[in-house]
């Protein structure tokens, strides 16, 4: 049921407390905030595997995971990889095999219908790298149709063009202990062939796709590797394989979490599986509890989430809070930022493999991740802290100043800032044929930097450059680094939310802090795009597809995030021009205030938080209510300035 109110700021204000009194019930006793974290399904499908593999497979509930894979199957007989996409080829072989390995039998109707999907989008041989590996551990693939990696590449220097911290954090928590099980190629037969999904009805192919360019030289050195192995040849592999698993042991998290992301998690294990560890030894018996941990159990269901935000969460809904007129000084607020200084990060994490002039300071996206604390999560945090006002300032302000310290010495050569790390930019590792999800490095990034931006202006940019170590040289090769990101019609791309609509936002919220004046007409031409893109219903969205095909750019359903990030960019534009929208503003808060719920919240099925473009989507559940109030909070200070 939907409320049915007028655009008054009377309207507005129910609407603001409705929320507010929603969140703050969600508070968790420890003082953060948190909801699950959705995902495709190859996230559980890929868990049920690894505990077949272990043989502890009765320690979970495997009716509820069989009930969530085929709950989660669509009309069309496929997987999603977001919601409405029509199925994807990846996600549905990886549903299927999961449903085998749980007794589902092939001649079921939903098997057939699943089939029937493969095999119309090419079966098995045309899935990505990644779920033929999977395949091939239990013998449904051959371990010859998966690429090589070279254990040595463990071994060289940081200073070597090549090396393991040229990937991406995310790609190399994952892709370290794969080393390993690449070079053991370990088979596991669970009594299943999958030939069924073969359009060839069996496999024929094992060669690597070819490309016709200068990147088919990678398939020529993976067929000169695998020669090399096939003869033992392989150099320093020993020793490789012995500092692989040096560095997966020595980054495992007290709490058994290996990069605060399931891929690492579960890959780790497979690598020590490898190895010969035993399914009781301490390190093995920590990663199935910390997969425990990310793990949801209903009464009809069972699933894993692919990673876990109680930092990313907290800190946006205090700011939200904030924003919509909650008291700074609210208990919850300042319990919520205490739980935010308790989190953290003061070690050295691989960030400094490459920052060598950096000092701990900043905060992960998870409960516990200390060696990969990231850009947005901490800038977003030190505005959260901003906003409030607590008992212990001293102790709030020595952390902001770590946490600014921390981002200015993050700072990339182009300008902008990345999520983990510095200059990680080699792209032409996105083009080895192990790098198919193009996801192998972690660039600067227009949403990241204006992230970034928008701390400074938060702080104040003159107490910024006199009080830290994010000088204005700093701010204006950031400002000049947006320039040249921002697109001809006006938007800005988002890596990390979709898409453009997030990027404008985020860009237009930073550039109307720190550079109303000299960056006013990128910041109007931001603003015409957004206005151009609103929907009929007073909304905005904007699909997934926006990655594949940059025509979709502000295209899709409105959705109460999307629209909401729509609202805050064109707010910061008239706060920078004095030229509000009023008319597109008004529409789209009276999109939110019809659309929200009796008990404060909005509904949202869409996929809007980016993991991998192109491959890898989320549905932060949280994005649906934060966003939405801290819009209705600005849209009511600017309604009320100007008498409506």
């Amino acid at each position: 049921m939907l409320t049915q109110n007028p655009v008054t700021q009377t309207s507005i204000k129910t609407a603001i407390a409705r929320c507010q009194e929603y969140l703050l019930s969600l508070q968790k006793p420890e003082g953060y905030w948190w909801a699950n974290l959705e995902s495709n399904v190859t996230i559980t499908a890929e868990g049920v595997l690894l505990y077949k593999i272990w043989g502890i497979e009765a320690t979970i509930p495997l009716d509820k995971a069989k009930n969530y894979l085929l709950g989660e199957q669509r009309d069309h007989g496929g997987w999603e990889l977001f919601y409405g996409d029509g199925g994807e080829l990846s996600t549905s072989v990886e549903a299927y095999m999961a449903l085998r390995l749980l007794g589902v039998s092939p001649d079921e109707p939903a098997m057939k219908r699943a089939k029937a999907f493969i095999l119309a989008k090419g079966g098995v041989t045309k899935t990505r790298i990644f779920t033929k590996f999977h395949l091939a551990l239990i013998g449904c693939y051959d371990w010859r149709g998966i690429p090589s990696i070279p254990p040595a590449i463990m071994l060289l220097p940081d200073q070597f063009p090549v090396n393991i911290y040229e990937m991406s954090s995310w790609a190399r928590g994952s892709t370290v202990p794969l080393l390993i099980v690449f070079d053991q190629k370990p088979v596991y037969p669970m009594g299943i062939s999958l030939n069924e999904l073969y359009v060839e009805g069996t496999q024929q192919n094992y060669e690597l796709p070819r490309k016709g360019d200068w990147t088919d030289v990678f398939i020529m050195l993976d067929s000169a590797f695998k020669l090399a192995e096939d003869w033992q040849l392989m150099p320093f592999r020993e020793e490789g394989l012995k500092a692989a698993e040096k560095w997966v042991l020595e980054r495992q998290e007290a709490t058994g979490d290996w990069g605060g992301i399931i891929p690492a998690m579960l890959n780790s294990l497979l690598a020590l599986r490898s190895l010969g560890y035993n399914v009781d030894d301490p390190i093995v018996e920590r990663g199935f509890r910390a997969i425990a941990n990310f793990s949801v159990e209903t009464d009809e269901i069972f699933w894993v989430q692919p990673c876990v935000s109680p930092v990313w969460d907290t800190a946006l809904v205090m700011r939200s809070l904030v924003d919509s007129g909650l008291e700074p000084d609210h208990p919850a607020l300042v319990k919520g930022a205490e739980w935010l200084l308790d989190k953290q990060i003061l070690d050295y994490g691989d960030w400094a493999v490459k920052n060598r002039k950096g000092a701990p300071g900043a905060w992960a996206f998870e409960f516990d991740n200390r060696f990969y604390p990231d850009v947005d999560d901490t800038a977003v945090v030190v505005m959260a802290l901003k906003a409030v006002k607590t008992p212990f300032e001293n102790r709030k302000q020595r952390a902001i100043l770590r946490a600014v310290n921390w981002i200015a010495s993050m700072q990339c050569t182009p300008g902008g800032w990345a999520a983990f790390d510095i200059n990680n930019d080699q792209d032409w590792l996105n083009d080895i044929p192990y790098g198919d999800l193009r996801a192998m490095i972690d660039p600067n990034t227009a949403d990241v930097t204006a992230r970034v931006l928008e701390m400074a202006g938060r702080l104040g940019v003159d107490a910024t450059v006199q009080e830290t170590n994010l000088s204005q040289t700093a701010i204006d090769q950031a400002i000049a680094y947006l320039n040249r990101e921002q697109e001809p019609e006006g938007c800005w791309f988002g890596r990390w939310g979709v898409n453009y609509v997030y990027g404008t936002s985020g860009v237009l919220s930073a550039l109307s802090l720190v550079a109303a004046k000299t960056e006013c007409k990128q910041i109007e031409r931001g603003a015409a795009w957004l206005v151009s893109c609103q929907n009929a219903d007073g909304g905005w969205g904007e699909t997934c597809w926006s990655y594949n095909d940059p025509s979709l750019k502000g295209q899709g359903k409105s959705t109460a995030s999307q629209t909401a990030w729509a609202l805050t960019g064109l707010l910061a534009a008239g706060d920078a021009t004095g030229e509000y929208a009023l008319t597109a503003i008004r529409r789209g808060v009276d999109y939110l205030l019809s659309h929200q719920n009796p008990d404060g919240s909005w509904d949202e099925l869409e996929f809007t938080g980016t993991g991998f473009p192109q491959h890898f989507y989320l549905n932060y559940n949280y994005y649906r209510l934060h966003f939405p109030l801290t819009a209705l909070g600005r849209a009511l200070q600017v309604l009320e300035q100007a008498g409506n």
